[in-house]
């Protein structure tokens, strides 16, 4: 699973598989699209207006893992 954030874009991806055929984006709504695989496999998910629905604690993404905790800021 990989995480991509572009600030200039504010737009994140939450990949968690490599897209290896056709793609169907189902929109769910105005901030957030689902990329789909022929087999429903979900390839990621597509976040617009990221800061918004992403942000925590001033403004800044926080990732908890197994490992640890990473902080990230996002674009105002």
């Amino acid at each position: 699973m990989k995480l991509s954030y572009d600030p200039l874009a504010n737009v994140a991806y939450l990949r968690f598989h490599e897209k290896r055929g056709p793609v169907t984006t189902l929109q769910l709504s105005d901030s957030v699209n689902v990329d789909l695989a022929a087999d429903g496999t979900i390839y990621g998910i597509e976040l617009l207006n990221a800061n918004e629905q992403l942000s925590e604690d001033d403004g800044r993404l926080i990732v908890e893992t197994g490992s640890g905790r990473r902080e990230m800021p996002l674009a105002a």
